[in-house]
């Protein structure tokens, strides 16, 4: 049972979603058996998202010695992640080691680079509290094939600028509100260790998301309503259409 303070800050996002995660995916993801691919694709989402927040500041708000520090910050998640090299218990409390410049030519390099870093260095630090979770659950990490729905989302960013960093910050916006969607509806379904840290991951969840619009609003210095609506259609039909291959944004179980 979410708290009423809870509650009111989902709100607006079950008004920006164009609709609810399926009763058939969550009773899904409710099942012990699959559990271990559910926390394993969330650990793999929670390094994208810092992989995508990196590549916002790379490309449109710092000097180029900057963007290699940035680099370096999340080389060891990526080691881990996709060649399996380290421990991960080393990944405990890494920084980013440098201060970011923001390119003089940018108006709004500077609020880019403060909202993107604070969402990288969260992302980070749910991407260690996913693995302490998964070490206590004896869940050993695995690779696992990437779901369709970023790639489905992306696949309609504009190819212009500054349209196209548009697009991208209103693909971020609506990857977090259902991530933290999700949280909130599958934390009755889990045991309550792993309840209780998706029931902790909403508020930044919900912060992330406000930032991405914020973002997109400034920078479009224009009414962006249509192009979220596009977004939201697309959105809507990827969560609802029939999907085989089970993660934590995919679609309708196809069994279903």
């Amino acid at each position: 049972m979410l708290s009423s303070e809870l509650t009111q800050l989902l709100q607006p996002i079950q008004q920006f979603l164009g609709c609810e995660t399926p009763d058939a995916w969550l009773s899904m993801a409710g099942q012990p058996e699959h559990l271990p691919v559910l926390l394993q694709d969330h650990l793999i989402c929670e390094l994208k998202a810092a992989q995508s927040a990196m590549y916002l500041i790379r490309r449109y708000a710092i000097d180029e010695s900057s963007a290699e520090a940035l680099l370096l910050w999340l080389k060891p998640f990526e080691d881990f992640t996709y060649r399996q090299q380290g421990d991960w218990r080393d990944l405990a409390g890494l920084s980013l080691k440098k201060s970011m410049l923001p390119k003089a030519s940018s108006a709004y390099a500077q609020e880019l680079i403060d909202k993107m870093l604070l969402l990288i260095k969260e992302e980070l630090h749910h991407f260690y509290q996913v693995l302490e979770v998964m070490a206590e659950n004896n869940i050993a990490y695995t690779k696992i094939t990437s779901s369709r729905y970023a790639r489905g989302l992306l696949r309609y960013v504009r190819t212009y600028e500054p349209q196209a960093m548009v697009d991208k910050l209103i693909c971020g916006a609506f990857i977090e509100a259902r991530s933290c969607e999700r949280f909130a509806k599958l934390a009755p379904l889990l045991p309550k260790r792993i309840a209780d840290f998706y029931i902790s991951l909403l508020r930044s969840e919900a912060r992330h998301y406000q930032d991405y619009l914020a973002l997109a609003t400034q920078i479009a210095a224009e009414d962006i309503s249509a192009r979220i609506a596009f977004f939201r259609q697309i959105e809507a039909e990827l969560i609802l259409a029939p999907d085989s291959d089970f993660k934590f944004h995919s679609g309708m179980p196809s069994a279903a």
